[in-house]
C-alpha cells in the first residue's frame, strides 16, 4: 500500500512539472520559440491580447493586427525587451510600457502626438521607431531617453524638428515630413550624432550655426527640399557648410544653380570689330571668287590710313579671319595652328608695280594693287621672313571733289607735248 502511495505521488509531481506544457503556455494563434519567451502573434487579425502569454516575454510581435487601444495591456511583461505593434490602428503610444524595453516598432499607425510621459520613463530604451503616422508633434523630455541612440520620426507630419533630443543619439531620420525650421539651439547637444535624413522636407534655408555643433557626423541627407538659392542673407550658411565639412552630403542644396552672392571673375573680354585697336581683317580668296558682286567694303583703320578690300585671285595664301587685337601682342594664324609672335610686328607695304614709287593724290574711285605682307618677329632679312601671310588689297586715299583731275608725271607731259605738236603739224596740212 505503501508503495502504491509513492507511486502516486511520484505521478502527481510529473504532471504538475509538465502542466504548463501541456496547457499550451504558448498562444495558440502565435509562434513561440525560445522556451516561449519568444512569441510572434503577427497577421493574425487579432483586436486583443491572446490568452496564455508568460509574463516572462522578451520578445512580443503585434504587427499587422487591429489593435486600437493597448493601454496598460502590456506593462506586466517586465522582462520585454523588444515590442511590434507596427501595422495596426492605434492612436497613440500604448501608456505604461513596460520599462526594460530596449527596441520599440510603432510605425503605420494613427499616432498623431507622441506625448512626454510615452517615453519620459523608457530609460533602456535603444530603438524607437514611429515613422509612417500622422504625428504632429513631439515632445520629448530633457535628460530622459539617456540610452536611446536610434530615432525615426519619417513619414509624419512635423513641421519642427523636435527639441530636447538625447544627447547620446547617433542616427536621427526627419525625412519625408514638412520640415521648414529648426530652433535655435536644437541641434546643439548631439555631438554623438552620425546619421541625420532631412530629405523630402520643406526647409528653404538651415539657421545660422544649427549643424556646427555635429562634430561626429558622417552622413546627412539634404535633396528635396525648396531652397532659396536666391536668399543670399540665409542660404549662405549651409552652402558654406556644405564645402567645409567632412560629413558625406548627399543632395547638396543649389548644386545645379549658381550663388548670384558669390563673387565671380569677369570672362576675358573677346575683341570686336568695335574695337579701338588696331585690327587687320583677311580677305576670304574663295568666297569672293564665287561670288558674282562685289563685296561691301571693310574699313581698316591703321596709322590714319584706309586700306579697302578688294576683289583677289587665288593669290591669297589665307581665306580665313585673322584678327589682332593689338600691336604688342599679336596673334598669327598659320596653316599649322594659330600662333603667338613677338611683342612687336613687321609689317611691310609694297606697291606691285616698282616704277611708280612715290604716289600722287588721286581722285576716283580707281586703286593701285598693293601687297602687305605680316610677319612675325623683326627679321634682319626680308627674303628670310618666317612664316608670312599675303593679301593682295587696294590702296585708297582720299579723292577731291573735282572729277577726273589728274596730275601729270614728267613722262605723261611729254607724251602730252608730242601729240599737241602732231595735232598741229596735221592741222597745218
Amino acid at each position: 500500500m505503501e508503495y502504491q502511495i509513492l507511486n502516486t505521488s511520484t505521478c502527481l509531481l510529473v504532471l504538475l512539472a509538465f502542466i504548463p506544457t501541456g496547457l499550451g503556455i504558448c498562444p495558440s494563434s502565435c509562434k513561440c520559440s525560445g522556451n516561449d519567451r519568444n512569441v510572434d502573434c503577427s497577421g493574425r487579425n487579432l483586436t486583443v491580447l491572446p490568452q496564455g502569454l508568460q509574463d516572462n516575454l522578451t520578445y512580443l510581435n503585434l504587427s499587422f493586427n487591429q489593435f486600437v487601444d493597448l493601454d496598460h495591456q502590456l506593462t506586466r511583461f517586465t522582462n520585454l525587451r523588444t515590442l511590434d505593434i507596427s501595422n495596426n490602428w492605434l492612436k497613440n503610444v500604448p501608456a505604461h510600457l513596460p520599462k526594460s524595453l530596449w527596441e520599440l516598432y510603432a510605425t503605420n499607425n494613427n499616432i498623431k502626438v507622441l506625448q512626454k510621459l510615452d517615453t519620459a520613463y523608457q530609460w533602456n530604451l535603444r530603438v524607437l521607431d514611429v515613422s509612417r503616422n500622422m504625428v504632429e508633434r513631439a515632445v520629448l523630455i530633457n535628460n530622459t531617453l539617456s540610452s536611446l541612440k536610434f530615432l525615426n520620426l519619417s513619414s509624419n507630419k512635423l513641421w519642427t524638428v523636435p527639441t530636447n533630443m538625447p544627447y547620446n543619439i547617433e542616427t536621427v531620420d526627419l525625412s519625408n515630413n514638412f520640415l521648414s525650421q529648426i530652433l535655435p539651439g536644437t541641434l546643439v547637444r548631439l555631438q554623438h550624432l552620425t546619421s541625420l535624413y532631412l530629405h523630402n522636407n520643406k526647409f528653404s534655408y538651415i539657421p545660422d550655426k544649427a549643424f556646427d555643433q555635429l562634430s561626429q557626423l558622417q552622413v546627412v541627407t539634404l535633396y528635396n527640399n525648396p531652397w532659396s538659392c536666391s536668399d543670399n542673407q540665409n542660404i549662405p550658411y549651409v552652402l558654406q557648410w556644405v564645402q567645409g565639412t567632412a560629413a558625406r552630403v548627399v543632395g547638396a542644396p543649389c548644386a545645379d544653380q549658381p550663388w548670384p552672392w558669390a563673387s565671380t571673375t569677369p570672362a576675358l573680354a573677346q575683341p570686336t570689330a568695335l574695337d579701338s585697336s588696331p585690327m587687320i581683317k583677311g580677305t576670304e580668296a574663295a568666297d569672293r571668287e564665287a561670288s558674282a558682286a562685289a563685296p561691301e567694303p571693310t574699313k581698316v583703320t591703321k596709322t590714319h590710313k584706309q586700306f579697302k578690300a578688294k576683289e583677289v585671285t587665288p593669290l591669297a595664301t589665307q581665306s580665313h579671319l585673322v584678327l589682332f587685337p593689338g600691336t604688342d601682342r599679336p596673334l598669327l594664324h598659320s596653316p599649322d595652328g594659330p600662333q603667338e609672335a613677338a611683342a612687336t610686328r613687321t609689317i611691310h607695304v609694297q606697291d606691285s608695280t616698282e616704277g611708280n614709287a612715290s604716289l600722287a593724290p588721286a581722285t576716283g574711285s580707281s586703286t593701285t594693287p598693293m601687297t602687305l605682307s605680316i610677319t612675325s618677329g623683326m627679321p634682319t632679312n626680308y627674303s628670310k621672313m618666317p612664316q608670312s601671310t599675303t593679301a593682295t588689297l587696294g590702296k585708297e586715299e582720299p579723292t577731291p571733289s573735282a572729277p577726273d583731275a589728274r596730275v601729270p608725271s614728267g613722262a605723261s607731259r611729254w607724251e602730252m607735248g608730242l601729240l599737241l605738236y602732231l595735232a598741229v603739224l596735221h592741222a597745218v596740212a
